[in-house]
């Protein structure tokens, strides 16, 4: 049978220039644009749907054609979509500015409409209902502050296995009153760093500010330097192979996440679970595309061939 993952949060569209030649600050740039469905919640629905899970969403969406797109693209992947929609209002969208070797230079994130997703949305009957038949519950930090401990609070309470991604460092403060609370965070270096106000240069410096704001189990990205996971006292840090190509940069992060995720799931430990998670990023990466839409178990098992062993800090 298959696992069961609610997922609540980001499903909005994702809009991407991309400069052809040297980046000119301050000027116009000659590149091309690119516009598909994404945010952080919905993309690792798309993975962990692809990887063989059973996936409901539910998030905010506009009454507009670019709510629609989205909700086509969650059929196209086979998941359960249960939006909320403003019929009044535009769905949201995340604008980005990348450079000819994939990396981010700038973004603008317009997601007004998720403000509306209050805490008494979970006290709906079908709401409810998702919850208590769904194995596991995943966030992203698009939501209020008051709706992400509610979320929090009512996975405790039915004993669900509960895990957020950070989505940006403005946004992941938004967990800070129910840190301790949450089984698996994954956020970047960046994020890491709005929520324990240090950031050290080497990766064994991490765990102990994790682990002083009560961080239970976490995945600290660090680009291409090595990534940070801690687990019930352990901790382990992985050496991210470099891609032979980057196509493009967006949703890795939230391809590491639902790959993780997955391999716990399956009952792997950490410092093997992280190897799943940076094996799907390395595919994600190498797509034009925020989730790889070649992406299946067979393939994932075959790009694990490409990632080290993890490294055993304690």
């Amino acid at each position: 049978m298959k696992r069961k993952i609610l997922v609540l949060g980001g499903a909005h569209i994702d809009r991407r220039g991309r400069i052809s030649g040297e980046t000119a600050p301050g000027a116009s740039n000659p590149g091309t644009w690119f516009e598909e469905p994404g945010g952080g919640g919905f993309n690792a629905a798309r993975n962990l749907a692809r990887l063989g899970f059973q996936v409901t969403m539910i998030s905010p969406r506009g009454g507009d054609p670019l709510g629609e797109m989205v909700g086509e693209a969650a059929d196209f992947a086979g998941i359960d979509d249960r939006p909320f929609v403003f019929l009044d209002r535009k769905t949201p969208s995340y604008t980005a500015i990348i450079e000819k070797d994939g990396n981010l230079v700038i973004a603008l994130a317009d997601m007004e409409l998720y403000r509306f997703f209050v805490p008494r949305r979970l006290s709906i009957r079908w709401v409810r209902e998702a919850f208590a038949a769904h194995d596991f519950i995943l966030f992203d930090a698009n939501l209020p502050e008051e709706t992400i401990a509610a979320i929090v609070a009512k996975a405790n309470s039915l004993q669900k296995p509960v895990a957020a991604i950070a989505i940006s460092p403005a946004k992941v403060v938004r967990l800070t009153p129910c840190i301790g609370d949450i089984d698996y965070l994954f956020l970047n270096e960046a994020e890491a760093a709005a929520l324990t106000g240090g950031r050290p240069e080497d990766a064994a410096g991490w765990p102990p500010l994790l682990n002083e704001i009560g961080i239970r189990s976490a995945v600290v990205t660090r680009g291409r330097r090595e990534l940070v996971a801690i687990c019930e006292g352990r901790a382990v840090t992985l050496q991210p192979p470099i891609a032979d190509t980057v196509a493009d940069v967006t949703g890795a992060g939230d391809s590491l996440a639902a790959g993780t995720l997955a391999a716990l799931m399956a009952g792997l430990p950490l410092e093997e679970a992280v190897r799943y998670g940076t094996a799907a990023a390395i595919l994600t990466v190498q797509s034009r595309h925020a989730v790889n839409e070649n992406l299946t178990p067979d393939l994932l098992n075959e790009a694990l061939a490409l990632v080290p062993a993890a490294r055993i800090l304690h």
